[in-house]
């Protein structure tokens, strides 16, 4: 699966890096690609290319604010999470959108 998001906690900092940084490991621990941009306070890091959105398979943003740029994600299969739930269960959340992948 081709998984790409956005991380964004209400600082902008902490939260934001955790959240990249487990969804990362969770999706490629289970043989996925992952692509995860972050929005905070020092703006828009690691943007996701047009490349990376048209060929994803599902679009998580692990969010607490409102984002930039969400009209990228039109006709693509969003997940909204707060970025708390992923830091805690990253890989049930990865097993999740598996499933929801192959019910579909």
């Amino acid at each position: 699966m081709k998984i790409v998001g956005v991380a964004a906690c209400t600082s902008g900092i902490a939260h934001t890096y955790i959240a990249k940084e487990k969804l990362i490991k969770a999706a490629k621990s289970l043989g996925h690609e992952i692509w995860i941009e972050t929005q905070g306070t020092i703006g828009v890091e690691d943007a996701l290319t047009t490349n990376q959105i048209r060929d994803a398979d599902v679009v998580v943003l692990a969010i607490d604010i409102q984002i930039s740029g969400k009209e990228r994600f039109a006709g693509k299969k969003v997940i909204e999470i707060p970025t708390g739930r992923v830091i805690k269960s990253p890989v049930k959340i990865i097993q999740k959108i598996e499933e929801m992948i192959n019910d579909a």
